[in-house]
């Protein structure tokens, strides 16, 4: 299975972000869709599983969860927008992850790109940055990796310049 994560787009889904994810069979998101228009056009794109995030609207949140717990080829994944990084895991996190014992944790939230391996949980944590161009980050970022059998492999960054609206 071959897995593209994305979150932060915050009402901006690019030509940019569709090409990296082309290939993709299954598009995690990791909340902060910015509006069901964003969310309903990346589902129309690929196969879709999401999260919402905290600037996510009730429109988002019917269909959307707080977190998902997936279970793809073998691998176990939780996912929830604002989580943190190891050793500074927000409280909600650190409690899901002590419940479900996840292979690979997901969040977004921080519009950084980090992938952390946990030694503490064994498990693989993975911040795919901010896809759109709301936010602080300077650079936009995406994630895509492959699953087979068990294992994680083949493992890339997709990264573009932040485009700047210029108010008129």
């Amino acid at each position: 299975m071959f897995i593209g994560v994305i979150s932060d787009t915050h009402k901006y889904f690019d030509e940019n972000v569709k090409n990296f994810l082309k290939d993709v069979d299954l598009v995690l998101h990791a909340g902060d869709f910015g509006n069901i228009e964003t969310a309903n056009k990346i589902a129309d794109f690929k196969p879709l599983k999401g999260v919402y995030g905290n600037c996510d609207g009730t429109d988002i949140r019917e269909y959307h969860p707080y977190i998902q717990v997936l279970d793809i080829e073998g691998i176990k994944i939780l996912m929830m927008h604002i989580g943190g990084y190891p050793g500074r895991y927000d409280y909600r996190a650190m409690q899901l992850i002590n419940a479900h014992r996840p292979d690979i944790f997901i969040c977004g939230h921080s519009h950084i790109l980090k992938v952390i391996y946990d030694n503490k949980f064994n498990c693989l944590t993975i911040n795919p940055g901010a896809a759109g161009i709301e936010g602080f980050h300077v650079v936009r970022t995406a994630i895509r990796f492959h699953i087979d059998e068990g294992k994680i492999h083949d493992m890339e960054i997709g990264e573009w310049p932040k485009k700047v609206i210029k108010e008129e």
